[in-house]
C-alpha cells in the first residue's frame, strides 16, 4: 500500500473532517494528504503527507529508534527482517537456536535479580527487563522468518544431479 492509500483508509475510520479537527489542521491539507501525489510535480494534487517525512526521516538517519518509538506508540514493537547469510545452515540454525535460548536465559535472570533483593520490581528494573525482552523478541522473529524463508530446510536434489 501506498502512504496516502494507508492515510486514506486510517482517515476512513472517523473521517476526514474529524481527523483534521483532532489535528487541528484544515480539512484541505488532511485531503490532500490522501491523495496521490507525483514526487516530480510540486502541483499535484496531493501533498507530502507525515508517513513519508517518517519514512525520509528514517531514510535519512537509518536510524530503527524512529520507527521503533512509533511502533511502541501504537503498543507494537519493530523487528526488522533478518538477513540471511549465506553459509552452512546447519551451522546457523544451531548457533541462532543457542542465542535464543541465551536470550530467554537473560530475561529470567534479569527478572530473577529485580526480585530477589526485595520483592519488588523498579523502575530501573523494569526497563532492563524490558530491554532484555525487547532483544529476545527480536532474535525470535529473526529466527521465525529464516524458517518461514526455508533458509533451514533441506536443500532438494536437483533431478539428476547432487545435493546442495
Amino acid at each position: 500500500m501506498k502512504s496516502w492509500e494507508v492515510l486514506r483508509q486510517a482517515a476512513d475510520h472517523i473521517g476526514v473532517k474529524a481527523l483534521a479537527t483532532k489535528l487541528k489542521l484544515s480539512n484541505a491539507l488532511v485531503y490532500k494528504w490522501c491523495q496521490e501525489s507525483a514526487r516530480d510535480d510540486p502541483g499535484a494534487s496531493g501533498a507530502r503527507n507525515p508517513l513519508d517525512r517518517v519514512r525520509a526521516i528514517y531514510q535519512a538517519t537509518e536510524d530503527p529508534l524512529v520507527i521503533n518509538w512509533l511502533c511502541h506508540e501504537a503498543h507494537g514493537f519493530y523487528v526488522p527482517n533478518p538477513r540471511v547469510e549465506p553459509g552452512n545452515a546447519e551451522e546457523h540454525l544451531l548457533g541462532t537456536t543457542q542465542r535464543v535460548v541465551q536470550d530467554f536465559g537473560n530475561l529470567l535472570a534479569d527478572i530473577s535479580r529485580s526480585i530477589e533483593n526485595d520483592g519488588f520490581i523498579d523502575s530501573a528494573e523494569a526497563d532492563d527487563i524490558r530491554q532484555s525482552w525487547e532483544r529476545l523478541k527480536s532474535l525470535a522473529e529473526c529466527f521465525v522468518v529464516a524458517c518461514e524463508r526455508g533458509f533451514y530446510g533441506r536443500q532438494r536434489p536437483e533431478p539428476g544431479g547432487a545435493e546442495q
